[in-house]
């Protein structure tokens, strides 16, 4: 049953249970009214509709109260149920008196049906509000279970739309740091690479300064032994210049002397053998004055001993002091 048919129903029920307590007020109040003008004293009769309006009142409070408390679920005790049942006891007693002093068994039965709808209405409708009232509540309960079962599931779906968001926040932000971190990563590594090839650029250029002063030290080295080399060298062959001068001085000397006594001994002979007989024929000349040339004869000494001119004997000498000019001649 949805809120809106507990609300019809609670409507229909409080228009039927008010127009029954109302057409029962009405009737009571047509009905007391001339049994208590019968008692009344005279004079007094204006007060007859009083009391039927004093019980009406009774109930009309009893039946409000009872459905005030009906709706918001509460019970007031056993005060109101005594209120409730006496009025109505009075309403029937009231209703059913003048038929009942008459002895009319039918008027009684006629009287009794307004008081006695009215008390079983009002129970009925108590029970009816309380039932609807439980009803509404359980409904207020379901709608209020429902509203949390959605106000849950909507939270459960903002939740899960926040973890949502979160995860892809974190995976961004994962993501981002990874990057920042692989970013980092190689620059330190392009740092670290730049380093080690700054470290080898250096160290290859300390081995190059290294090779370079070596090789300095090596060519000082093979300069300063090939300069004592050349040097030694350089002394050796002055030493064999000097002692192949003195050797050469030695050789011409000794050449010299060769020649000298040889010259003395060729002097000597041609001294010895005198001046020539006959003139000798050219060849002999020649070689004559050759030999005269050689032991250092004068030119008319020669002359005298080939027995030529002095003037052709003049000219061999000057062909053996100067070749060239021998040649030329």
């Amino acid at each position: 049953m949805d809120e809106r048919t507990l609300h019809q129903a609670d409507r229909v029920l409080s228009v039927g249970t008010w127009l029954i307590v109302f057409g029962a007020v009405v009737y009571s109040v047509l009905t007391v009214t001339p049994l208590v003008r019968s008692v009344t004293p005279d004079g007094w009769e204006w007060t007859a509709p009083i009391l039927p309006v004093v019980v009406d009142a009774a109930v009309v409070i009893v039946v409000r109260l009872d459905a005030a408390l009906a709706r918001v679920g509460g019970r007031a005790g056993g005060w109101p149920v005594l209120l409730r049942w006496m009025t109505g006891l009075m309403t029937l007693g009231l209703n059913t008196a003048g038929s009942w002093l008459e002895g009319d068994a039918v008027g009684v039965a006629v009287h009794a049906v307004a008081p006695l709808l009215l008390i079983v209405s009002s129970e009925a409708s108590l029970a009816y509000r309380r039932a609807l009232t439980a009803a509404v509540v359980q409904r207020e309960a379901e709608q209020a279970a429902e509203k949390a079962a959605r106000e849950q599931r909507q939270r459960d779906r903002e939740q899960a739309e926040r973890d949502r968001e979160q995860r892809r926040i974190d995976t961004e932000e994962r993501r981002a740091r990874e990057e920042r971190e692989h970013t980092a990563r190689l620059a330190r590594e392009e740092r670290e690479h730049q380093a080690s090839l700054a470290r080898e650029q250096a160290d290859r250029e300390r081995e190059r300064e290294a090779l370079r002063l070596e090789h300095e030290r090596q060519a000082r080295e093979q300069q300063a032994r090939e300069a004592e080399q050349q040097r030694l060298a350089k002394e050796q062959a002055e030493r064999e210049r000097e002692r192949h001068q003195a050797e050469e001085r030695a050789r011409r000397e000794q050449q010299a002397r060769a020649r000298a006594q040889e010259a003395e001994r060729r002097r000597q002979q041609l001294l010895a053998a005198g001046p020539a007989k006959v003139k000798q024929d050219e060849a002999t000349a020649r070689a004559t004055v050759a030999a005269a040339f050689e032991a250092d004869l004068s030119v008319r000494q020669a002359a005298e001993l080939c027995g030529w001119s002095v003037g052709w004997v003049n000219s061999r000498y000057v062909e053996l002091r100067d070749p060239l000019t021998g040649v030329a001649s």
